[in-house]
Parts: structure tokens; C-alpha cells; sequence
């Protein structure tokens, strides 16, 4: 008999949700074989078996919060080369419940031949789908196997389920409660009233929790500035098709606010440092992480050692995350660490925001979006793409002296992107 366990969820992880069994009681596993997805505060993770048997008990239960080291579940490796034992009546019911021969649909085959003992929801084995989609599938009496996945390989994503439920009829999902009924005298209802009450991811909930906790346990502040993003975009429009060309990825804005955060923390080392009780500890490398809205809400995966990084591996990377981001395939290894976070919050429109901080780091800056604006160059006005960029720090290791200092230095290296390059 072996157990599946919690496995160690990364660092400063130490709880997980049981998001869905993969297999249940009787159902014979093979060693590495996922059993069930657990969904963590960072992302989501299956979990599979040690060894090769049948699962005899499953001791948690989908929505159960469970701690690092916890008993899942139990498997009989005895039972792995023979079928779990069913009973007389069962063996009599088997051919009945038997679909018929395992032949593949004909090509045309309607709707109707699809299996008939898919949950409401149509969330079989063999449907891809993220813990929040199958979450609002559930919710609002979704089939899943008739959502067209957006994902990798077709997985269905949240945003495939609010396209479905925007192209389909309007009702209220099972289980919601329904319109009071009219007072005498009290006018008509014109329309359903209704309300969905759903429990936070836990990812949802230690954002909440940790944002709470950088404000209550920090001492911090912004300080913000405006750059002139001429001749970065100029010199973006001069190398993007080489660029492009040479290393098949787009030339963004991101690759450049890396490099000079890069060299500002160079310069002003408090800021890429942490408090540790009565100690600063100033970290003498730079893993930047780079805020991502995902799926169940922001991921911060990181890049390792970003001063060693080319403007081409930068972008890559960068890519790449967001891309598992939105796939929800990033790993624990990709969100841990950070000395020093970026967000951006101009891709989703946003003209001025003070970020939060990303405990432990003591600094975040915070990038906007362009526009364009007349300002004033050498007595003259003239229209000049900006940009508002913000840094929130922590004011018990960082001076407002040094915080001010340290955009200025990101702005003199973005209003002058040559001396990036020489840098680099």
C-alpha cells in the first residue's frame, strides 16, 4: 500500500485547494500518472501517483483545502497487474452499462452519438480545461465538450466559457436564487434578478491577502515621473524588422525597461534588497519578475540573472511566460524569487496607478500607458509620445532621496536607449 501525499509547493507555498480528481476510488493508476489537480495561490499543479495500483480511498474532497504533506489518497500496488474486484451484481450489469464496440464515430456522426454519461458540465478525461473554466462551467450548466478551446492543444480557457455564454441564450445558472416575488401593489419585475455567490480561488485569495499585508507591514510610497518616449519608439521603428528578422520576436518596450531597471539597481543596490528581521540583506544579482494578468489573476514569473540577459532573451522570455500565463502551464520554478518587480499596466489601458509592493522586495515600478501630450522642449510646445511611470517603495531601507534618483536614472536611460545598447 503507498499514499499520495501534498507534494512541496515551492517557496513560502504551504496550501493547496483539491481542484478536481483525475481518478477515482478503484480506478487503476500507473506510476507518474496524474490522479488530481490541486490549485495553489501561484498555479496549478497535478499531482500523480508513486507507484503503479488501484485507488482504494480518496481522503480529500474536490474543494477541500489541504496542507504540504497531507494524505490524498491510498493505492494497493498488489492490484496493479489485475483488474479491481467488482461484485456479482455489477458483473451482471457490466455488458448493459458497456457502450457499444469501441469504434470511432463515423465522419458526419450528429451530436447525439456523443457519450451519454458525461457530467453536465462535459468535463471528461479527455477535455482539457482550466480549474476556473470548469469552475464557471459548472456554474452556468456549461457542456465543455462543446466549448472550442482557445488554449494549447485546444484546452478551454475562461475566456471560451464567457464566449459561450455570451453566444447562448441568457438564463440563470442551477441553483441561483430566483426573483422575489411582488409585493401587493409593488410594480412588475422587468427582468431576473439574480446573484452568484463563488468561492475565491486561492489564488485570488492570497492576492488579496498579500496586498493587505505589503500595505500593513511596509512603510510605502510613490514617487512618479513622465518620459518622453520619442526616441526609444524611433529607434524601435528603426530595428524592429532586423530585429524580427535575426531572432523571431517583436522588439517590444518591456526588453528595454529591464535593462535600465537593470542598471538603476546597479546604482541604487537598497532597492533590489530585502528586510530580514533587524538585517537588510542586498542581493548582489537581479531576477526581475514581470507582473502577468493571468487566468485567476496575477503571476509574477521571473527572470533569472536579467543582467546577463540579451534584448533578444529578454523578449523571449518574455513571450514565453505570457503565454503559459494564459495557458495556465507555468510552473512553481517560474514564480519563485524576484528581487525587483515590473508591471505594466498601460497594456491594459491605464494612464497613472500607484503598484503595490511584492513582499519581500522593497521596490515595483510600474510602466503606463504612451500618449501622446504637448510639452514643453526648449520654449517651444510640441507633441511628444509620454509615458507616467511610478515606483512604490519601501520607506524603512529606501530614501525618498534615492527612490526620486532611481526613475530619473530609468529615465534617462529610456529618453537616451543608445547607451543600453553600449551597456550591453
Amino acid at each position: 500500500m503507498s499514499n499520495i501525499l501534498v507534494p512541496q509547493l515551492g517557496e513560502s507555498v504551504v496550501e493547496a485547494r483539491v481542484a478536481r480528481w483525475l481518478k477515482k476510488e478503484g480506478d487503476r493508476v500507473e506510476t507518474g500518472e496524474p490522479v488530481v489537480e490541486l490549485e495553489t495561490e501561484k498555479i496549478d499543479l497535478e499531482v500523480g501517483a508513486d507507484h503503479g495500483g488501484v485507488i482504494t480511498s480518496i481522503k480529500r474532497q474536490e474543494g477541500e483545502d489541504v496542507k504540504v504533506g497531507e494524505l490524498l489518497a491510498t493505492v494497493d500496488e498488489s492490484a496493479a497487474a489485475v483488474a479491481p474486484p467488482r461484485s456479482p451484481e455489477a458483473r451482471a450489469a457490466a455488458p448493459a452499462a458497456a457502450p457499444p464496440a469501441a469504434a470511432p464515430h463515423a465522419a458526419g456522426a450528429p451530436a447525439s452519438a456523443a457519450p451519454q454519461n458525461a457530467s453536465a458540465s462535459g468535463d471528461t478525461d479527455g477535455q482539457r480545461a482550466t480549474p476556473t473554466a470548469r469552475t464557471m462551467a459548472r456554474a452556468h450548466d456549461v457542456n465543455l465538450e462543446r466549448v472550442q478551446g482557445s488554449g494549447s492543444a485546444g484546452r478551454v480557457m475562461k475566456q471560451d466559457i464567457q464566449n459561450a455564454l455570451s453566444a447562448a441564450p441568457l438564463s440563470a445558472p442551477t441553483g441561483s436564487p430566483v426573483a422575489p416575488a411582488s409585493r401587493p401593489g409593488a410594480p412588475a419585475p422587468q427582468g431576473t434578478r439574480t446573484e452568484v455567490r463563488q468561492r475565491m480561488s486561492k489564488r485570488r485569495a492570497t492576492i488579496a491577502r498579500r496586498l493587505v499585508e505589503a500595505q500593513r507591514t511596509a512603510a510605502m510610497l510613490t514617487t512618479f515621473n513622465e518620459l518622453d518616449m520619442s526616441e526609444l519608439m524611433a529607434l524601435r521603428e528603426r530595428r524592429k524588422e532586423e530585429f524580427k528578422k535575426r531572432h523571431g520576436v517583436n522588439l517590444g518596450i518591456a526588453s528595454f525597461f529591464v535593462k535600465a531597471s537593470v542598471a538603476a539597481l546597479k546604482t541604487f543596490p537598497l532597492l533590489n534588497a530585502e528586510i530580514q528581521g533587524d538585517e537588510v540583506v542586498q542581493k548582489n544579482y537581479y531576477d526581475i519578475g514581470m507582473a502577468v494578468g493571468a487566468e485567476g489573476g496575477l503571476v509574477v514569473p521571473v527572470l533569472r540573472d536579467a543582467d546577463r540577459m540579451s534584448f533578444a532573451e529578454i523578449e523571449l522570455a518574455i513571450r514565453d511566460y505570457a503565454t503559459r500565463a494564459a495557458e495556465g502551464t507555468l510552473t512553481l520554478e517560474d514564480l519563485m524569487g524576484g528581487t525587483f518587480t515590473i508591471t505594466n499596466g498601460g497594456v491594459f489601458g491605464s494612464l497613472m496607478s500607484t503598484p503595490i509592493l511584492n513582499p519581500p522586495q522593497v521596490g515595483i515600478l510600474g510602466l503606463h500607458k504612451i500618449q501622446d501630450r504637448p510639452v514643453s522642449i526648449k520654449g517651444q510646445v510640441m507633441v511628444r509620445p509620454m509615458m507616467y511611470v511610478a515606483l512604490s517603495y519601501d520607506h524603512r531601507i529606501v530614501d525618498g532621496r534615492e527612490a526620486v534618483q532611481f526613475v530619473v536614472t530609468i529615465k534617462n536611460y529610456i529618453e537616451d536607449p543608445g547607451h543600453l545598447l553600449l551597456e550591453s
